[in-house]
């Protein structure tokens, strides 16, 4: 899922190219139908229904001790931008996770929860807020 920190479009483009592959890849307010939800509402909604990974410029739920709690223990599994991808044009920030998909892909399927940043360069995911 993208969250509302991020353009619906990008959700967009992500599923036509990525759901031949079985990925499907929503925006918030596709998902939810509406924009102005709380982060705790829909962290608790995807955590009930479970196994969701998020993209997010929103690094304050990764960061700040009582989001970070809410969003683990959902059982969610976070890609958040680090300040120098969210500087960047949307076809940038685009590509940069085209080329890293089957990392991010590998990623989730390695752990059940957890914080990550996507890394601007290179293709290392550092966890965040530990």
């Amino acid at each position: 899922m993208v969250d509302n920190d991020l353009p619906p479009r990008l959700a967009t483009a992500l599923h036509l190219i990525f759901e031949p592959d079985g990925d499907e890849i929503v925006s918030l307010r596709e998902k939810f139908g509406r924009a102005n939800l709380k982060d705790e509402e829909w962290i608790r909604a995807l955590g009930q229904e479970g196994r969701w990974a998020v993209l997010s410029a929103d690094r304050r739920i990764a960061k700040q001790r009582p989001s970070r709690e809410l969003f683990i223990g959902a059982g969610l599994i976070g890609f958040f931008f680090p300040p120098s991808l969210q500087k960047e044009a949307l076809n940038r920030q685009a590509a940069r996770l085209l080329l890293l998909w089957p990392s991010i892909r590998d990623q989730v399927r390695l752990n059940a929860n957890g914080c990550f940043e996507i890394p601007a360069n290179g293709a290392r995911f550092r966890t965040i807020g530990r």
